[in-house]
């Protein structure tokens, strides 16, 4: 059973190494608490494994992965273009309502969730998981590829952590929103022309962010300058008197 939690640990880290599952924990961790995307990729790392290795060693059926991509290339298009709108200019004033801090995490946690759980359906991680579960005990099998999905998208979000306290939020926020365009874009010409080949299907994945980008550009030159009324350091009486007073140059 060791050798098989090892193997399939290995499989599975090795398959999600430069996959766009860990880009796409990267991107989330750009924008969320480290702890919710960790805690969302493991509860999703847990259902679609489960899932894999039951097809695999009980049913030995194939899953309907076209609609499942459809559906994960909406959902990931959906939070692009949700996370771009907040880097647009906004005329709410500042000291408006925020959100609490909770209502936050539990819709990041959702989102994060949803997004990988779609994102790993049909993915090859999935297939991997599948193949291994037919030969071996599914238990060992769904424990390494849990451990092995969750500890590559450990790492991309130590990545994305780092890399999110030296760059600035709104820029962040911009590049998240394109990022998550462009893994829909993939998801959907991979799904629905898998005869491009991922190299041509990846530089074709850039026509939608790019467009959004352009647009995002001429929206926010657009945009007003705010102008910033000087404020005084004097109270009012103070800076009464002082303007009333003759200016003395020496």
């Amino acid at each position: 059973m060791i050798a098989t939690i090892l193997l399939s640990f290995g499989v599975l880290f090795l398959a999600e190494l430069g996959d766009k599952s860990q880009l796409m924990a990267l991107t989330f961790a750009l924008r969320s608490h480290w702890w919710v995307v960790l805690s969302a990729i493991t509860a999703a790392s847990i259902l679609v494994n489960l899932i894999a290795v039951g097809v695999g060693h009980f049913i030995g059926a194939a899953l309907p992965t076209g609609r499942i991509s459809l559906c994960a290339a909406a959902t990931l298009i959906g939070v692009g273009l949700w996370t771009l709108r907040d880097t647009l200019p906004s005329n709410a004033p500042e000291d408006a309502e925020e959100v609490a801090p909770q209502s936050k995490s539990r819709s990041a946690f959702l989102v994060v969730l949803s997004a990988f759980l779609l994102a790993e359906l049909g993915d090859r991680t999935m297939f991997a998981t599948m193949a291994l579960a037919t030969n071996n005990g599914w238990v060992a099998v769904w424990i390494g590829s849990v451990a092995g999905m969750v500890a590559a998208g450990g790492l991309a979000i130590l990545v994305g952590v780092t890399i999110g306290k030296h760059i600035p939020e709104r820029l962040i926020a911009a590049c998240s929103g394109l990022l998550f365009l462009y893994f829909g874009e993939l998801t959907l010409l991979e799904a629905f022309a898998p005869g491009l080949g991922t190299p041509l299907a990846a530089v074709l994945s850039l026509a939608l962010p790019a467009l959004a980008g352009a647009v995002l550009l001429v929206l926010r030159r657009g945009a007003p300058m705010s102008v910033l009324a000087p404020v005084s350091v004097l109270d009012d009486g103070a800076a009464e008197e002082f303007s009333a007073a003759p200016h003395q140059v020496k």
